[in-house]
């Protein structure tokens, strides 16, 4: 895998998003709970840019981050729409080097 360092954890609040261009990609990188996500930024349903911007939260067990544009919630692990199972984002692999976010910009495999 090729791991890209994106900033440091102390860069990223609590329970908030980013956007980094990662080999020219636009990701979106959040922070939960020290832990660290990352999807596409762009919002399938809009075309817009956006989901790094997006409200971080839970449905059931499932970490989500909710478009702010029509407000559909995208899994943090996996990309799938919650609401539309048609719609998805990549997911990228993420991680914690010290205190450097990491992340791979190859698509995992859809959960």
């Amino acid at each position: 895998m090729n791991w890209t360092a994106v900033c440091s954890i102390t860069d990223l609040p609590p329970n908030a998003g980013v956007c980094a261009l990662v080999d020219g990609k636009q990701i979106a990188i959040f922070n939960v709970n020290n832990s660290v996500y990352a999807l596409d930024n762009r919002d399938p349903f809009s075309g817009a840019n956006v989901l790094s911007r997006g409200i971080i939260g839970s449905l059931g067990d499932e970490l989500v981050v909710a478009s702010p544009i029509y407000k559909q919630h995208f899994s943090l692990a996996s990309g799938r729409c919650l609401e539309d199972e048609s719609q998805s984002v990549n997911a990228y692999s993420a991680k914690l080097d010290g205190d450097t976010i990491m992340v791979c910009a190859a698509a995992q495999a859809a959960a």
